[in-house]
């Protein structure tokens, strides 16, 4: 008996046929004729007291490449475009070069005098880039885990203004995935311990992990698949082409009990968390429970033909022979194919970045020869760091994007690699050896820090020749601080040459983190918190010296407070290290008096830090988890949501979880709270093992303190959701207090 009559036999009603399927029209090699309301409407978000000062035409649907004019007419400012996309795009520009303004997550600059001046000449920009590709499965939880429709609105206006037109689609996946599942004759038990929590689903999607965070309350997927609803509404009515998710072969464990003779392997990511259940690609029900789920999402969502799919996720195959992943491939594509004739398949290339081991050349292009070359886009996810498509043959001949990474976890720090970002995409374009390069693209972990390397990385996107940074940064200064100073630019040099010039290595992929983050410890760096600088920390102190003599002409401008509490983070972050390697020499010399002192002055710090960042939204706990028990319809669900928000950002998972600090934070609410009390008890037990005349045991306050810490992330509690005090007056008086304690300190 076939498969599909074992599943009939079974009473479920696996192999539903949908008719009339919505298809939304979404050409991948043009752009979409302008939806006129929809372009207008942004214009009155991002400009409604000079909208009527802007005339918007559209230009012929179809012309490539695309392209926008900015032009005066009749005394108002024209902007003409083939897609809504394209109109924000030049919206942006004309802001950008004609009114110093500038829109940022980190500060936004939009002080417009009452008459916009009108251009007096055609401007006209065109893109090389078919494809503007954004986010990351784990920008999703990172930053966007607990986002209502009013922050996605901002974004998705963001996205527009920025060129980005390939946005990752995956918010309600999991309503989806329940529908399918309970079709198939699935129990809400046997779906208990499958899905994730919410600020998990990432890894959940990926295959990583089952289960952790939850059980995922009903109430969530729906509100969350309406919200799905309005996102992809808005994306497409600006000309976007959203990715939407297609099946890997990630399956509940319940499944083996269903369908014993599935062929299905266990996978574990590690990391503490148990093995998750993977249905081979050769199995027959790969395909026809990957043709469930695509009826169904297409049905209830449309479908813009693009579909993301990441098999092997930190994860390795069963096999390395080419045969293998070549079959593999081609089965996975069939699911899509087999629902949508039009499907294509992008990939992210995460996997041959991150376990180049295993994919050499003959797996890799085995791997993606099995799908034909206009059927697949691979995202070379962390081109910036290391760019694959140098060892692959620019992938082989599919389509590929070159894409900047820059973030991993969320975590704060000064970083990126601006002379890579301004000429890399540039170069890669005129390389002869580029193949099928078509697009760029942002792949961050996590969103809303290092504004000035996002709007760099997106200026390319109307321009095919390198940008030149010596004109580039002054103009972003001016558009952010509102005004050209001369110490705001000396200090944006000496950040332009160490935070932000880092030699392209899959060694030194992110920025530094900070002790105070770390699990204490006497060491100087641990796993997850890798303190090492990749400049010198005197030069910075300098770039904080000039940012405070600019505080008098730029106090005013919301980028420069940011900047400016931004700098003095780094800076007294880093000085923690040197504040503790003071108190580890103390403790190890047994000098119990320059012990107490180095340890009262690294907690003096934390609180010091803490009050800082108190000064600006962008750096409190407390909105994080506001906004996450906002979610919840119950006591019950409003805690387990406060408990994803906190574990997330401190253990990752239980308390013995390798993870922990993977995703750490430097947020005012989380350094008084979590990070302050965890060195206190440290400094506390070594101090007493001093007085005692012992050394201390280690290995006991390690067992303590996750125990406190599991008590922490399950606790409830409030934290201040508005900032608190001057960001300027604040940061010259710890300016004050700690600028001869740090200079020459590194």
């Amino acid at each position: 008996m076939d498969v599909s009559g074992k599943i009939r036999r079974k009473g479920l009603f696996v192999f539903i046929i949908l008719s009339g399927i919505l298809l939304t029209a979404g050409p991948l090699t043009a752009y979409c004729q302008l939806n006129q309301k929809a372009a207008e409407a942004l214009l009155h978000r991002v400009v409604p007291r000079h909208a009527s000062q802007f005339i918007i035409e559209a230009e012929p649907a179809g012309e490539q490449p695309e392209g926008f004019t900015i032009a005066g007419k009749e005394g108002r400012i024209l902007i003409k475009a083939g897609s809504g996309t394209a109109v924000a795009s030049g919206l942006y520009y004309y802001l950008n070069h004609y009114c110093h303004a500038q829109i940022t997550w980190n500060g936004v600059q939009m002080h417009l005098p009452e008459k916009l001046p009108v251009p007096d000449h055609i401007i006209r920009k065109q893109t090389p880039y078919t494809y503007r590709y954004y986010l990351n499965y784990c920008t999703f939880n990172y930053s966007m885990s607990w986002w209502d429709w009013t922050r996605w609105e901002k974004e998705i206006d963001w996205m527009a203004l920025h060129g980005i037109n390939m946005p990752l689609a995956i918010t309600g996946e999991a309503y989806t995935w329940y529908l399918v599942y309970k079709e198939m004759g699935f129990t809400d038990g046997e779906l208990q311990g499958f899905f994730s929590g919410p600020a998990y689903f990432s890894w959940f999607w990926m295959g990583n992990l089952d289960g952790w965070g939850g059980p995922l309350p009903l109430s969530w997927m729906k509100s969350h698949f309406e919200l799905q609803k309005k996102i992809l509404e808005r994306e497409r009515s600006l000309g976007m082409t959203p990715v939407l998710p297609a099946f890997t072969g990630h399956v509940p464990k319940a499944f083996k009990e269903k369908f014993p003779e599935a062929k299905l392997k266990t996978t574990s990511w590690g990391n503490g968390f148990a093995d998750t259940y993977i249905l081979d690609a050769h199995d027959p029900l790969f395909e026809k429970v990957a043709q469930l789920f695509l009826k169904k999402q297409t049905a209830l969502l449309g479908t813009d033909h693009l579909y993301s799919a990441d098999t092997f996720n930190e994860n390795e195959p069963p096999s390395d022979a080419p045969d293998y992943l070549a079959d593999l491939s081609k089965k996975i594509y069939q699911g899509m194919q087999a629902v949508d004739s039009a499907a294509v398949w992008v990939m992210q290339g995460w996997l041959f970045f991150s376990d180049r081991k295993f994919w050499k050349a003959p797996q890799i292009k085995a791997l993606l020869d099995a799908v034909p070359d206009d059927k697949m886009i691979v995202l070379d996810l962390a081109t910036e760091i290391e760019p694959v498509w140098k060892r692959t043959e620019a992938f082989y001949g599919k389509p590929w994007i070159w894409n900047m990474l820059n973030n991993f976890g969320g975590n704060n720090n000064l970083f990126g690699r601006m002379e890579t970002v301004a000429t890399g995409p540039a170069m890669a374009l005129a390389s002869p050896l580029k193949g099928r390069l078509s697009g760029i693209g942002l792949t961050m972990e996590a969103i809303e820090q290092n504004p000035v390397i996002y709007e760099l990385m997106m200026e390319n996107t109307w321009r095919n020749t390198p940008i030149d940074l010596n004109s580039w940064l002054p103009a972003y200064l001016t558009n952010r601080y509102e005004v050209d100073n001369i110490h705001a630019r000396k200090a944006w040099e000496i950040l332009q040459k160490t935070v932000y010039t880092v030699p392209a290595s899959r060694y030194k992929r992110d920025g530094n983190e900070s002790i105070l983050q770390a699990r204490p410890t006497f060491d100087s760096s641990t796993r997850w918190t890798n303190t090492s600088l990749n400049y010198d920390g005197n030069d910075l102190v300098g770039a904080w010296s000039e940012l405070m003599l600019a505080a008098p002409a730029c106090h005013n401008s919301d980028g420069f407070q940011y900047d400016l509490v931004d700098l003095g983070r780094q800076v007294l972050a880093n000085y923690a290290l040197v504040i503790q390697q003071k108190a580890a020499a103390a403790y190890k010399a047994k000098n119990l008096n320059v012990f107490h002192k180095e340890a009262t002055s690294f907690i003096e710090l934390i609180e010091d830090l803490d009050a800082l960042l108190a000064t600006r939204q962008d750096f409190l706990l407390g909105p994080w988890i506001a906004d996450a028990r906002k979610w919840g319809t119950t006591t019950r669900e409003k805690a387990l949501y406060e408990f994803n928000a906190k574990d997330l950002i401190t253990l990752w998972g239980d308390k013995e979880c390798k993870l922990h600090e993977y995703s750490c934070r430097q947020w005012s609410g989380l350094l008084d709270d979590f990070y302050k009390p965890r060195w206190q008890q440290f400094f506390d037990q070594a101090e007493l093992a001093l007085r005692q005349g012992k050394s201390m045991d280690q290995a006991a306050f390690e067992k303590k303190i996750k125990d406190w810490e599991w008590h922490w992330v399950n606790q409830r509690k409030d934290y201040p959701t508005k900032p608190k005090g001057d960001p300027v007056a604040l940061s010259r008086k710890l300016y004050t207090k700690y600028i001869t304690s740090v200079t020459g300190a590194f």
